[in-house]
């Protein structure tokens, strides 16, 4: 890759976390003609480099670009050693993050992948590999000279090849293994569907115990060190979530933040043991509900497009809500000539589903511009294609704001990202993207995600990339959403594969 790709790039420090740097004019039709090497040294550029020229600033390209990050790190290694002036600790840490989560996210061999598609693809030949890896839709990468894998990249084959098959059919002919999830999903909705019939708050709600348990491995920190952790905590004052009691924590002594910290958190420290692992947990209880508001075209007002929320949720947020020449593009092709807000939410919405397949993700701190990732792969999980209906439904005059926390579905628990839109004289409304078009014929439960959300959520996050309290002092390990929680110590971060997590729900 020239130089010259490297510093189309701009970026400015904002703020002191590395989530709020701003990336600029960056085309995902460039991102696909040079994907890998692109993706990751404007990922490089996102976590670390202000507008002013370095010294290292092209080995540094050069070195990620060619996947050579031993070189990289001796080079940081060196520059702490030195003393130097032109960088900070937080930014040269932030690069050494950033090479770490590419290592583990790219875990996979070629021996394991081999290993992988003979078991799930038993008639395929080194061509039909080589042709996969070409594509995109077999992710790997090439460090320190060795081909390295993405550590889902054959699930994921699988889910973009089973998509391509059944693309051009109606969401209810389509060829797709029966699903618990889906008929459970489906028989929910149902109920809730029948419930709002007049009032979008009318079904019934639950009772949820969420106990949740962050465990930090034996010896990550020196003994005696003070260990500082956030865990994830219920929002409140939305009508969808309240009834929040704290039941346990551990250690007792903790500090939720304030409501109005749109992420929130309960912060709580540990001295470490040596040969011990170190234990932070809480349980709590919420009360949970669905909504369904049963919209029609005639009865969406025009926007007041000089009021607070419709100004401050339609602008463009870099790096990732980028209103660029293509996505303003794709956005009209979408809209046509419509005006009304919801046709066009309906349209983006229907778009999607159709087109961009849920897949397992990268690390989202790896990735410059998300939406432009998921438009140049083709494929995204849950929070990549909400940043994804965001900016195009953004771009289109749409308010629209990110929402993230938990799916709650019995057996099938797991970190989840959605978004509400707003519509004047309704208020905010629900979008599950990821959830897409449900398979039945019934247009109304078809639709249902698009303005509706089923009970099984826990809300923890009312806006992405915002300082934690009390704020962290080195880089995150997830820079824009949280869920999984965040762990550092006086001398730097505890990344992901430091520590592990588990939640146990329970339903009354």
């Amino acid at each position: 890759m020239s130089e010259k790709y490297f510093f189309i790039i701009i970026f400015i420090f904002c703020f002191e976390n590395i989530s709020n740097l701003y990336i600029c004019n960056m085309s995902y039709k460039l991102i696909k003609r040079h994907k890998l090497s692109f993706l990751l040294t404007a990922a490089l550029a996102v976590i670390t480099f202000s507008c002013s020229t370095r010294d290292d600033n092209k080995t540094f390209a050069q070195y990620l670009d060619k996947g050579e990050f031993t070189r990289l790190q001796h080079t940081i290694d060196s520059l702490k050693k030195s003393g130097t002036t032109q960088w900070s600790t937080f930014e040269l840490d932030s690069v050494e993050q950033l090479i770490h989560a590419i290592r583990v996210d790219y875990s996979r061999t070629e021996l394991e992948i081999r290993e992988q598609l003979k078991n799930t693809f038993p008639s395929a030949t080194d061509a039909d590999q080589a042709n996969w890896e070409a594509s995109g839709k077999l992710e790997m990468r090439y460090i320190d000279g060795e081909k390295r894998y993405f550590k889902n990249a054959v699930p994921n084959l699988r889910r973009l090849l089973d998509f391509d098959q059944n693309k051009n059919k109606p969401v209810w002919e389509q060829n797709v293994e029966p699903n618990s999830l889906t008929e459970l999903r489906l028989a929910h909705t149902q109920q809730v569907v029948e419930a709002c019939v007049e009032n979008p708050n009318a079904a019934s709600s639950q009772q949820v115990t969420f106990a949740y348990t962050l465990t930090v491995k034996p010896n990550a920190v020196p003994a005696g060190e003070t260990i500082r952790c956030w865990l994830p905590a219920p929002r409140e004052g939305n009508p969808r979530q309240s009834d929040l009691q704290v039941l346990e924590a551990e250690p007792g002594d903790y500090t939720i933040a304030p409501n109005e910290c749109l992420q929130r958190t309960f912060y709580m420290e540990k001295k470490a043991v040596k040969d011990e692992a170190t234990l932070f947990s809480v349980k709590f209880s919420v009360r949970t509900k669905p909504q369904y508001f049963n919209l029609k075209p005639e009865n969406i007002q025009a926007y007041d497009t000089t009021s607070d929320i419709y100004q401050n949720n339609t602008i463009e947020r870099p790096p990732h809500i980028v209103f660029s020449p293509e996505m303003k593009e794709l956005a009209q092709q979408i809209a046509g000539n419509e005006t009304n807000p919801l046709k066009k939410v309906e349209a983006i919405y229907t778009w999607i589903s159709d087109s961009i397949p849920w897949a397992s993700a990268l690390e989202y701190g790896t990735i410059p511009n998300i939406p432009q990732y998921v438009l140049a792969n083709r494929h995204g999980d849950c929070g990549m294609q909400t940043l994804l209906f965001m900016t195009l439904a953004r771009s289109q005059g749409i308010p629209v704001k990110w929402q993230s926390g938990f799916m709650l579905h019995p057996g099938f628990e797991n970190l989840h990202d959605w978004c509400e839109v707003y519509y004047e004289g309704v208020g905010w409304v629900p979008l599950d993207q990821s959830f897409k078009l449900q398979p039945t014929s019934n247009k109304q439960l078809r639709n249902f995600y698009f303005q509706g959300i089923d009970t099984y959520r826990l809300i923890v996050n009312d806006d992405y990339a915002q300082k934690l309290y009390p704020e962290k002092k080195h880089p995150r390990s997830e820079p824009y959403d949280f869920q999984r929680g965040e762990v550092e110590w006086e001398k730097g971060n505890l990344y992901f594969d430091q520590w592990s997590w588990n939640m146990d729900v329970t339903y009354q």
